[in-house]
């Protein structure tokens, strides 16, 4: 099986789509899936499918396809998910509370550990199961919990400083929704996700659609 560092984004996306999709099937009723049947449900080709699944050295046969418990099981613990993932959320407003609310009881292996906010009203409660800390605490709580990623639902210019905060306290990975660059060390993996970017790109494609229509 190949180093997980070696594998590119786009693989490790659609890996994730396909275990996530598997998890909706009940193994009792359904024992086995053929690449074709996976592909049509997470839209893409089924040769994508076998070559990805190549990649991470599973395969299956021509006349039953594959075994989905196994193919669950070896996804899933190439991805990481036979050990604990734990996350500390720093921003409780909106979108803070909705992810919080998102991750209450979602993935056993997926741990939110703390949050953290400067508003005095939030510092010190227990919000959708998980204790918000204040940010001045961010990188002691982080060494503490033993957080190995972190989410960044702040103001853009408090962006930099949470991610120092978070990488000094252990953090190797990080989720960041405020639209700014952050510069970390090569270790660490930032994922940036932009709203109003990827609303944005909806937009345009939604127009394109439309344009064609009339």
């Amino acid at each position: 099986m190949p180093e997980r560092t070696s594998i590119s984004k786009r693989v490790i996306e659609r890996l994730s789509e396909y275990r996530s999709t598997l998890d909706e099937f009940d193994t009792t009723e359904t024992r086995s899936i053929y690449s074709h049947d996976l592909a049509k449900l997470c839209g893409v080709t089924a040769a994508q499918v076998r070559r990805d699944l190549m990649t991470i050295g599973f395969s299956g046969s021509s006349a039953k396809g594959y075994d989905v418990s196994e193919l669950q099981q070896t996804v899933g613990d190439f991805l990481g998910f036979g050990e604990e993932r734990r996350m500390a959320l720093v921003g409780i407003g909106h979108l803070g509370r909705a992810l919080l609310d998102f991750f209450a009881d979602r993935n056993p292996k997926l741990i939110l550990c703390a949050a953290f906010d400067i508003n005095e009203m939030r510092i010190n409660r227990v919000i959708h199961g998980v204790r918000c800390y204040a940010v001045s605490q961010l990188t002691e709580v982080a060494k503490e919990k033993r957080a190995n990623m972190g989410i960044i639902t702040v103001p853009d210019a408090a962006a930099q400083d949470v991610a120092t905060a978070l990488v000094e306290g252990g953090v190797s990975g990080l989720l960041n929704f405020a639209p700014v660059q952050l510069r970390v060390p090569n270790h660490v993996f930032v994922e940036n996700l932009n709203i109003s970017t990827v609303l944005e790109k909806v937009a345009y494609f939604a127009g394109q659609s439309g344009d064609k229509e009339r």
